[in-house]
């Protein structure tokens, strides 16, 4: 894994992490956000896989569903946050799209990935903290707004005539 902050102003840092083929994908942003104080961000990446772990969120079960993908395939599309866990901790939250031979797809919750030949990830940190709790209607744990940091109010656009 190799990294470079691109960005940094006013609390809010910006950086692009590659990952090189044989990395865990998650393992590997766990790691990040610790070893960079990292609290609340939010990511997207592209690259590929050779084999990865989806899962789908069941509502009727409160369960996730997994699904084992044995082949190389595309990142066509990560993206997902990092907010702080009850443990104070970051807490990783990734869905992807993942592109097969022949254009068939497999989307959903990406719990593991290994990477090849690379992943290609651009991360935003926030400056005001997010804070996961849990939602006991869902089983899961949840950004909770209330107990995350406040926002700067945004100023109201002006009216429109008609």
């Amino acid at each position: 894994m190799r990294d470079k902050l691109i960005h940094s102003a006013e609390g809010q840092r910006s950086f692009v992490v590659v990952l090189d083929s044989g990395e865990e994908a998650m393992a590997c942003l766990q790691r990040f956000a610790e070893a960079h104080g990292i609290g609340a961000a939010q990511f997207t990446a592209i690259g590929a896989f050779s084999d990865a772990d989806l899962a789908y969120f069941d509502w009727e079960q409160k369960t996730y569903l997994p699904e084992r993908i044995e082949e190389q395939v595309e990142v066509a599309a990560l993206t997902g946050d990092i907010a702080l866990g009850p443990d104070g901790k970051p807490a990783l939250h990734a869905h992807c799209v993942l592109g097969h031979r022949g254009g068939r797809a497999s989307a959903g919750h990406l719990t593991r990935g290994r990477v090849r030949p690379t992943l290609e990830i651009v991360l935003t940190e926030s400056p005001a903290h997010l804070r996961k709790r849990h939602d006991p209607e869902t089983g899961l744990m949840l950004i909770d707004l209330d107990a995350s940091a406040p926002s700067t109010p945004i100023n109201e656009a002006p009216a429109i005539a008609p």
